[in-house]
């Protein structure tokens, strides 16, 4: 069913299939105003929650996959537009401010996924210029740049991010 705003974009750009309308022209008007109180359910109010139990469930209800036993700090920005390709597995530790961004410009939108024991450091960045998966207990270093996929028991630090070697004992 197209919707109003659809009808009018595909007037305005003739020649223009349904499909490659902007998705945001696609939206119905109940749709937009359910992306909009997720907005600020994912945005404002849970980055800013003071109590993590209250934090950690504002984001669920928002359609975050979110493990149990998971700590995700405050002032964390987790891309609102892709919450349905984040999945954080069990007992990850997100430090404060940890910015998710599943897509950029001219980009599609790829899959982040963090896997059981994972700990990501304060302010990291997580971009997915590609599916991004965190593996189990890796460890990323404060202030990284995660732009690859990082492997199980690995520590990963640097802008953009690279992987340290294991040290021999």
């Amino acid at each position: 069913m197209k919707t109003l705003l659809a009808t009018i974009y595909m007037k305005r750009h003739p020649g223009v299939a349904y499909e490659d309308v902007p998705y945001w022209y696609r939206r119905t008007v109940l749709g937009q105003i359910g992306h909009l109180l997720r907005k600020k359910i994912c945005v404002v109010w849970a980055p800013n929650c003071t109590i993590t139990a209250l934090r950690i469930a504002l984001y669920r209800l928002c359609g975050l996959k979110v493990g149990k036993g998971t700590f995700i700090g405050m002032k964390c920005y987790i891309d609102d537009l892709c919450i349905d390709k984040i999945e954080i597995g069990d007992n990850v530790t997100i430090s404060y401010g940890v910015y998710f961004a599943c897509h950029g410009i001219n980009q599609p939108h790829n899959r982040i996924v963090i896997k059981n024991g994972a700990y990501i450091g304060m302010r990291a960045s997580i971009i997915a210029p590609q599916d991004i998966e965190i593996g189990e207990h890796a460890i990323i270093g404060a202030q990284t740049l995660v732009n690859i996929p990082v492997p199980a028991y690995a520590k990963a630090v640097g802008v953009p991010c690279r992987i340290l070697p294991e040290k021999a004992q």
